[in-house]
């Protein structure tokens, strides 16, 4: 196994988590060599990343929530790395793990290490990376100002309090958005532009999206016409499915224009934008995820039972 070593980026706040400590060392048992880097501070994972590529590792980890696998993924992604991406989600809302099968026990999900990585796609908003999703209005804005000690006590469901608190704050945005084959222009409440299905703990957005289709998935949900017809809007998205009230497309690419600012949520990196060009990278990254992932197009079906008399 000369190739079973990998570099976990850990956040931090997992220094004490007994869970990880039993899970590494069960993977060093099994013969693979890891090396643990925790951080302290904004630029840590980038920095512990970047060490790890220097340092030959094949494999980097990255362990906490939405915010520390942004991070190493951007990084790898920017360094054209051919090292693969390995998960252990430890946040909170863990979105883009959570839709793609990736196991919540610690010792679970190291054991995707011995699963071949696959190639995905990432989308880019202008600047910027993003391996799970792009929201933007309101949602974002409840994302932004939801508390870490609200996170702690009610996990995913501190979003859904923190929006019914903000409620009276929620207005609309007016935005213009341009793609191949595609136009709409008018006042909308949220956007999320998808490689990856959720959002804001739980919310599917893009529940059709793929990871290796080379294609980013638009939702808007346009914005009613008075305050009960937005609690409405807002009551159905969460009830039946945000796409049962939103327009959608899948795209290669689209520019969204606005006349005052929008807040944009990317992978819980908390942005403010006018015009924003979202495009996606084709098969830009190596990850580990089940052979069995929604987010993957070719993904192995599911094992059945056989029928009888099938042999």
């Amino acid at each position: 196994m000369n190739d079973a070593k990998a570099f976990l980026v850990l956040h931090g706040k997992q220094a004490c988590n007994d869970e990880v400590r039993e899970a590494v060392k069960a993977q060093r048992e099994l013969g693979w060599d890891i090396a643990v880097r925790l951080t302290w501070e904004a630029g840590d994972a980038r920095r512990a990343t970047l060490d790890a590529l220097d340092a030959g590792y094949p494999t980097v980890i990255a362990g906490g929530g939405d915010g520390t696998l942004r991070d190493v993924c951007e990084t790898l992604v920017t360094a054209r790395a051919q090292a693969s991406l390995a998960m252990m989600p430890l946040g909170t809302a863990n979105d883009f793990a959570r839709s793609a099968g990736v196991p919540a026990l610690p010792f679970d999900a190291l054991a995707l290490l011995d699963e071949p990585a696959v190639t995905i796609d990432i989308g880019q908003m202008n600047d910027h990376f993003f391996l799970n999703m792009a929201t933007g209005g309101f949602g974002s804005k409840v994302t932004a100002t939801t508390s870490e000690e609200l996170k702690k006590m009610l996990g995913g469901g501190a979003y859904l309090l923190t929006g019914l608190t903000h409620f009276a704050d929620v207005h609309s945005m007016y935005g213009e958005f341009d793609g191949p084959d595609f136009h709409w222009a008018g006042e909308f409440l949220a956007i999320g532009i998808g490689n990856g299905r959720q959002a804001g703990g739980g919310q599917v957005l893009c529940p059709q999206a793929s990871v290796d289709d080379g294609l980013l998935d638009l939702c808007i949900v346009p914005a009613p016409e008075g305050p009960l017809d937005t609690l409405s809007t807002l009551f159905n998205g969460s009830l039946h499915g945000v796409d049962s009230v939103a327009v959608t497309a899948r795209l290669a690419n689209v520019r969204v224009q606005a006349p005052e600012p929008v807040y944009v949520n990317l992978d819980g990196e908390p942005l403010c934008c006018r015009d924003m060009q979202f495009s996606v990278r084709p098969k830009a990254l190596r990850v580990h995820l089940p052979a069995h992932s929604p987010l993957l197009r070719d993904a192995l079906p599911l094992a059945t039972e056989p029928m009888p008399g099938s042999g």
